[in-house]
């Protein structure tokens, strides 16, 4: 696959698309003022910190029903189930896919697993609009995935402060010591280091050990 047409981008591409016609059927201040409504967002830094000095590691459990790379993953599958199961397992936070078109996930999945349990819950979406964070704390999310190999640095930090201001945490994204430098610069504590290639989706953990050494002690890596 060409650099000009990566995985990536045709994700993001199609999640424009889909961010255009949200906001004909949802206008902004409707959101706005369902975020205003909820109730503060369950500290998902916090929850990591917490399980870190308790344990050594935290673990952030996924609920992704389908992917672009493994097809159905679960056909029985249940949200709620899934967020309490994980919880009585000892997890710190959720992952909650809410991407349609690939991942099979919906908004609703997210609402069914957080009402399910305490946990902090991520929404895993492909962030491409600022009116995604507004939506993503008007359906309850506590913390945002913004990926740096998507975005530039102008909407990387429009896009934290935005979630910030909400309380929200934000979980930003790298795959490679470029994406990290940018990602540094943001105020977020959360690194996650994607061992998957989304441009490509060839996986590999060595991704891991050789980004990670260069994160300062002050933030928290989550290996992916």
């Amino acid at each position: 696959m060409s650099a000009a047409h990566t995985i990536l981008d045709r994700i993001c591409d199609e999640k424009r698309k889909q961010v255009a016609e949200q906001k004909n059927r949802r206008p902004i201040q409707e959101l706005l003022k369902r975020a205003q409504d909820q109730a503060p967002p369950r500290g998902f830094a916090a929850s990591m910190d917490r399980k870190i000095a308790e344990m050594g590691w935290g673990i952030i459990s996924e609920i992704k029903k389908a992917s672009p790379s493994a097809g159905v993953i679960r056909a029985d599958f249940k949200p709620e189930f899934l967020a309490r199961a994980y919880q009585r397992g000892g997890a710190a936070c959720l992952s909650v896919l809410t991407d349609q078109k690939f991942f099979q996930g919906s908004d609703a999945d997210l609402g069914a697993a957080r009402s399910a349990c305490d946990l902090p819950v991520l929404r895993k979406d492909f962030m491409v609009d600022p009116y995604q964070i507004v939506e993503a704390r008007a359906l309850g999310a506590d913390c945002i995935l913004l990926i740096v190999a998507s975005l530039t640095d102008a909407e990387l930090s429009q896009m934290e402060d935005i979630a910030l201001g909400y309380g929200m945490d934000v979980l930003i994204e790298v795959h490679d010591e470029a994406e990290l430098e940018r990602a540094l610069k943001l105020k977020s504590p959360l690194i996650g280091i994607n061992n998957r290639d989304l441009k490509t989706f060839a996986t590999t953990l060595e991704t891991t050990e050789r980004l990670a050494p260069h994160v300062p002690r002050d933030r928290i890596v989550i290996a992916e």
